[in-house]
């Protein structure tokens, strides 16, 4: 059963991440650079059966309309939520004080994103997931709707949005979602001494290349051959594509994935040589 890893970051100030003009040439340079979204030319086997499964998949699974309609739901919600922020995130707001909307527009994974971590649990089932950054909970719906029979373990550092994801979920009739509230620093080296492999870990919070670069090599202790780390705004600042660029380089990386806003990285013993493709998502 493969082993997915996914990272999402959490708040950092705005002289951190990248101008949004600065993000966009960056994009559209990947976009002329990468290889086709479609497949074309993809001499990978294992490659090319994840971009038409996965990628390209224009199914509309049920659970899509459930979860867009709790984030159209959240948009229109106006009610304040203390944050505690303990990583690095948007840097749009400086104030602790913040509307239930602003989160679910500016935090919350995009539905393209969310749907995609959707299908890689649906296509993977992996049994045992592990989510840092809860936020309002919308990517854990994704990823607890995937498989059903799964165990979603999520961390979130502020209390309050914590709670407002637990209602979320509750609303949602998700069952196989476990809570935790909490520093990622402190909870994990718990949850990692339990000597067990994570099949998905999916981190959603901290955009700096120390803690980023810490995490990997944690949960490399915890992934095996078929194990795939997948880090959310690889992109999104100096610091994180330093952070990409040195975990791309591991040697015990065997392929990587650069999709832009998501870079996989997979360990399958298959892979003889090391791959590295950059994809029109």
């Amino acid at each position: 059963m493969p082993i997915i890893i996914l990272f999402r970051f959490g708040k950092d100030t705005i002289a951190d991440m990248y101008a949004p003009f600065k993000i966009a040439f960056k994009y559209l340079r990947h976009w002329f650079n990468a290889s086709n979204g479609n497949g074309h030319g993809m001499h990978s086997p294992f490659v090319f059966e994840f971009i038409t499964k996965l990628l390209k998949d224009k199914t509309q699974y049920p659970a899509y309309a459930k979860v867009e309609a709790l984030r159209k739901q959240l948009l229109r919600d106006n009610s304040l939520l203390q944050v505690e922020d303990l990583g690095a995130g948007s840097g749009l707001s400086k104030g602790n004080l913040r509307t239930v909307s602003s989160i679910a527009r500016n935090a919350a994974k995009p539905k393209k994103w969310g749907q995609l971590l959707y299908r890689i649990v649906k296509y993977y089932q992996p049994s045992s997931i592990l989510e840092l950054g809860t936020s309002l909970g919308i990517s854990t719906a994704y990823l607890s709707s995937g498989n059903q029979h799964s165990l979603v373990t999520s961390l979130e550092g502020s209390p309050m949005i914590a709670s407002k994801a637990k209602e979320n979920l509750e609303m949602l009739g998700v069952r196989n979602v476990n809570q935790l509230t909490g520093s990622f620093d402190d909870l994990l080296p718990g949850l990692l001494q339990e000597e067990k492999i994570w099949d998905l870990v999916f981190i959603d919070g901290n955009h700096r290349k120390e803690p980023t670069l810490r995490y990997f090599e944690w949960f490399m202790k915890s992934s095996g051959p078929g194990s795939v780390l997948i880090f959310d705004d690889i992109h999104w600042s100096a610091e994180m594509e330093e952070a990409w660029e040195q975990i791309r380089l591991d040697p015990r990386v065997r392929c990587s994935l650069d999709l832009f806003f998501l870079g996989l990285v997979f360990f399958r013993e298959e892979f003889h040589e090391k791959l590295d493709f950059s994809i029109r998502a």
